[in-house]
């Protein structure tokens, strides 16, 4: 089998306006961008056209270093669909540079089932990245521009400037840049320079920035505007927030991004439309692609496919605790994709590294591994349906993959409470490998689904850790550090308690320690600091370390990246 940029290549793509034409999107909404991929405008919306179609969500059991496939079925089940006379559209995230060049590599799916131009896709595509980024950093530079000129002026500020002092005593607002940097988490800013305040600053890479989460969940243009004003970046020595329209910069932040709000109309290898926008990381995001594709695409087809980051203990929650309860979007059914090597994985007798092929263990025939690790894919199976969600489990197949082992996964998953489980061989076969699927999708979604949450919004902040702790993941209760404690009692007394939670955890165990494989119980979930993302819409909670700026292996994916005699990039996957 060729490699998937090799696969990538031999596609036939359609030119974008024809794409567009194919959507019934008129041409005054389509700004292409070069050939083969354009920019919507999202003033599509504001047309009086009714939504259409079904909205299907894509999640995982725990993932494994090993990857489960999501992107590949998400794509493929999209493509499956088109197969069975469905018209349906994809909508995925941006892959950011951190991972391409590092050890995960790019998110464009693969195989016979992928969005091309992959390279396109993965390097810099429409520079929506680049912009949140410059519209990010202007913020933190404006804050230690600010710093600097209050403290040199002091009382003469306001006399000299007419602006009102801020008084600003401790800055939140990071940098962030688009590559994997363990050099960055910690850096002292301003040092040697008499015309800077010297203070101790970090970087995290920039899908970790609130402003990604806000242009994935804004509905328009405006709407943004109004969120990147709400941003905190500071507080004053009172302790009171100080926020982008209390510096004024939140216009000039907005105006960077007013391209990067257009989702981006892609392809797969046979032609099935796929909107790209957004790239909010999943661990400490919500990790899904943004209201605006999602609108625009169930306007244009039957059936709209999208994923969520993670396992349903993440990226599932997240869509609806944050996604759903904030756009009104309704998913139709859910489709949860294993492997028969991640379920085995999720046994619990293996330590993994990044990076690792998977032991033989994990590819031959094992069934003590397999019936250890369908405890989780159960596990994912209930809290799928906690939601109200009717549940497809996809089973991608490998070519070592025995049937006798894929059928009693699949018998397994139906009476774990799944409607229905298929194979899908996308990877291998693209659409024709999906159809299967396609029609256990349809199938699914004709049932009708009505969300459920695990917490109303009106619930106080501390009740809804808890409950998100014992009901969400399984845990016997949880400790609040006294950072946490104090900060909590602040968030309540400053009216955020009706925000939803946003939990930053491990995605390797459904607990927040990664030790922890299977379904854990018993454990008490750490909570070390809660801080309002009050542009997003809800309270980041960090439980135990998370990266917010991976670094790079010591086998990093950049090695194989590099043109040929031709001029074509080779080696990225």
């Amino acid at each position: 089998m060729l490699s998937d940029i090799a696969l990538s290549r031999h596609s036939t793509l359609l030119e974008a306006d024809a794409l567009a034409v194919r959507l019934d999107i008129p041409s005054r909404f389509v700004h292409p961008y070069g050939r083969h991929m354009a920019k919507i405008d999202p003033a599509l919306l504001r047309e009086p056209k009714a939504e259409r179609g079904k909205l299907i969500l894509v999640s995982a059991i725990t993932p494994t270093p090993f990857g489960e496939g999501k992107t590949v079925t998400t794509l493929g089940l999209s493509m499956g669909l088109n197969r069975r006379g469905a018209s349906s559209i994809a909508c995925v995230r941006q892959p950011s540079l951190g991972p391409v060049f590092g050890v995960k590599g790019g998110a464009a799916g693969g195989g016979h089932a992928q969005v091309v131009p992959m390279e396109a896709m993965n390097l810099h595509l429409t520079g929506d990245i680049h912009a949140v980024g410059a519209a990010h950093n202007l913020a933190a530079a404006a804050l230690d521009a600010r710093l600097y000129h209050e403290r040199k002026l002091g009382d003469d500020f306001t006399a000299q400037t007419g602006l009102p002092r801020l008084n600003i005593g401790h800055i939140l607002w990071p940098r962030v840049v688009d590559m994997n940097d363990r050099a960055l988490r910690r850096v002292t800013l301003g040092l040697g320079d008499e015309t800077a305040v010297e203070r101790q600053g970090r970087f995290i890479i920039t899908a970790a920035s609130e402003l990604m989460a806000i242009l994935a969940l804004a509905s328009d243009l405006h709407d943004l505007r109004a969120r990147i004003g709400r941003v905190r970046l500071a507080e004053a020595v009172d302790g009171s927030p100080i926020t982008a329209e209390d510096l004024e910069v939140a216009g000039a932040m907005t105006a960077l991004l007013k391209q990067a709000i257009a989702p981006t109309l892609m392809q797969t290898s046979e032609q099935t439309p796929v909107l790209v926008h957004a790239g909010p990381f999943a661990n400490i995001a919500h990790g899904n692609s943004s209201v605006i594709a999602d609108r625009i695409a169930l306007r244009h087809a039957d059936y709209v496919v999208t994923e969520a980051g993670f396992g349903t203990d993440m990226g599932l929650e997240k869509f609806f605790h944050i996604k759903a309860r904030q756009s009104g979007l309704q998913p139709a059914c859910v489709v949860l994709v294993a492997t028969l090597r991640g379920i085995k994985a999720n046994s619990g007798a293996f330590d993994f590294a990044p990076g690792q092929r998977p032991p033989a263990e994990l590819t031959a025939p094992n069934q003590q591994l397999l019936e250890l690790g369908m405890e989780n894919l159960r596990w994912h199976i209930g809290n799928a349906r906690r939601y109200g969600m009717p549940v497809v489990v996809a089973l991608n197949r490998f070519p070592e993959d025995g049937d006798e082992e894929l059928n009693w996964v699949m018998t397994q998953a139906c009476l774990a409470g799944a409607r229905s489980a298929a194979l899908s061989e996308a990877f291998a076969k693209g659409g024709a490998g999906a159809t299967t699927l396609a029609d256990a999708v349809i199938e699914a979604a004709i049932q009708g689904s009505a969300p459920r949450w695990l917490y109303p919004s009106a619930l106080p902040l501390r009740d809804k850790l808890t409950t998100l702790a014992e009901r969400g993941y399984g845990a016997s209760g949880v400790h609040l550090s006294d950072t946490a404690k104090a900060q909590l009692e602040m968030l309540s007394q400053q009216g955020l308690d009706h925000l939803s939670l946003c939990m930053a955890k491990t995605p390797l165990s459904i607990s927040h320690d990664p030790a922890l494989k299977g379904v854990p119980t018993g454990f008490v979930l750490p909570v070390e600091a809660l801080v309002a993302c009050t542009g997003a819409g809800f309270i980041y909670v960090l439980c135990g370390p998370v990266m917010t700026m991976p670094g790079l292996g010591s086998l990093p994916g950049y090695r194989h990246i590099d043109i040929d005699e031709h001029g074509d990039i080779i080696g990225l996957s």
